[in-house]
């Protein structure tokens, strides 16, 4: 199956609403997404602990007690519904019985709960891509790539209802070019490499997720944008670049659409709103109520068009209140409550409006997810045919963007920001048109890091 993309699913950047998509998603025990309403996206993970065969019995007592208090919290909160994501752990993708095991536990609680009280919910299950144990990574063959894709099998045949995955192909040669502010590198990383691992990998789990009636949900640009980010915010690279590196990562997450997936995107996707505009699909996103994970510039923009509106991963440790992954659930509830209630009263646009306004004027990596931006990278994409041409489109809007933010002083760059803001456009105009070109002088540059194989080459 090959989708594509030649024009936007939502042309104008005003239809660009949270709770609301042109292509709705139903998965799960009667979960509806897109339809009119944001609903909490739960994500949750272990505390610091050893994850091996002699210590099984405590991990699966801690996915028993927050399947527990999810129940206990779901009904409590009244909640009109509601997404699991469970996100493995390497060790449970490498031994896809044990991610199974987990994926069958939380599955039980949520059934219970649509049994006992009627609750829409739905459980995605997102296997760690261990594909990158070797250097350079072999990502077509081998033990990792099996065992990936077996426990994709087993978590959808034990009670998955959504299948995702934070795919990793192309990283060795982005993580590189990204410390070195290369952007030579990391458009040949996202434009080149990552599209032709996606596609392989997408393809695969379409095919599991076809055989076992389950959602293929969505991939996410986290190893590549969300490390920028977190880098920029330690002063390691200047924001302009983490914000050009968002949009240009776009187009990798596009490729699982064009595969068969559809959505909704990752929490930790921040291209969602792009992929939104392109695709008409649900997207989840996480912002201000994800600070248990990771800080962020973009906690209030971020939820501006999402449907599910997720927490990104808390352990499993008590609070002063409760466990945590209750105590979250209930601060994305009260969230969701706002976001329903302005849809239902029909006040949607001025509380969206408060959203970006409240963020996207101090950071570059915000203004660049404003619905206004987003669709004009969208915009850029659709207009072109190849994967590289449409990365390069995107990180060249993205640059445009950011300047004329700076010329209305709708955003305050300071002078090293400005500086590499024009570097970065002077670099983006130097790179070939033909993808061809780059690759050859990539593989001098790069060649020791990656595996030509791993992508087709």
């Amino acid at each position: 199956m090959s989708v594509s993309f030649r024009a936007l699913s939502v042309p104008d950047p005003s239809g660009l609403m949270f709770g609301r998509a042109p292509k709705p998603v139903s998965c799960g025990f009667g979960l509806e997404l897109g339809k009119g309403q944001v609903y909490p996206e739960l994500n949750f993970t272990l505390p610091t602990m050893v994850l091996d065969e002699s210590n099984w019995a405590a991990v699966v007592a801690h996915y028993e007690e927050i399947g527990t208090s999810i129940q206990r919290a779901a009904k409590r909160l009244k909640l009109p519904g509601l997404m699991v994501e469970f996100e493995l752990l390497p060790p449970m993708t490498e031994h896809p019985s044990w991610g199974a095991e987990i994926t069958a536990i939380l599955h039980r609680h949520l059934k219970q709960a649509h049994k006992d009280f009627g609750l829409p919910c739905a459980l995605r299950v997102t296997p760690t891509d261990i594909r990158d144990v070797t250097r350079p990574p072999d990502l077509r063959s081998g033990k990792p790539v099996e065992a990936l894709l077996q426990s994709f099998e087993q978590c959808a045949a034990a009670g998955a209802d959504v299948l995702s995955i934070e795919s990793v192909g192309a990283k060795e040669v982005h993580d590189e070019a990204l410390l070195y502010g290369d952007l030579d590198g990391v458009i040949f990383a996202l434009g080149v490499l990552a599209p032709r691992d996606m596609d392989f990998l997408w393809k695969k789990i379409v095919t599991v997720c076809s055989s076992h009636k389950v959602v293929p949900g969505a991939d996410s640009a986290c190893g590549f944008a969300n490390t920028a980010m977190q880098l920029s915010s330690q002063g390691m690279l200047p924001e302009v670049l983490a914000a050009v590196v968002r949009a240009a990562s776009a187009v990798r997450s596009l490729v699982a659409y064009e595969c068969g997936a559809l959505g909704p995107s990752k929490d930790c996707a921040y291209e969602g709103p792009i992929l939104k505009a392109i695709t008409g699909t649900p997207i989840a996103m996480e912002g201000k109520s994800a600070s248990c994970a990771h800080f962020s510039p973009v906690g209030n923009v971020a939820a501006a068009m999402c449907d599910l509106w997720s927490n990104e991963s808390v352990q499993n440790v008590r609070l002063l209140s409760g466990p945590a992954p209750e105590a979250y659930l209930e601060l994305l509830a009260y969230d969701c409550r706002l976001f329903n209630q302005a849809l239902k009263s029909g006040t949607e646009r001025a509380y969206q409006d408060l959203l970006v306004e409240s963020d996207v004027h101090l950071s570059p990596q915000a203004y660049i997810l404003s619905p206004i931006s987003t669709g004009r990278i969208a915009s850029a994409i659709v207009k072109e045919s190849s994967h590289y041409a449409m990365t390069l489109a995107a990180a060249r809007e993205s640059v445009l963007i950011l300047r004329e933010a700076g010329q209305k002083k709708e955003l305050d760059l300071n002078s090293r920001e400005i500086e590499w803001l024009e570097r970065i456009s002077r670099d983006l105009d130097a790179l070939p048109v033909d993808e061809q070109q780059l690759l050859v002088s990539m593989q001098e540059r790069y060649g020791h890091l990656f595996s030509a194989a791993s992508y087709g080459l």
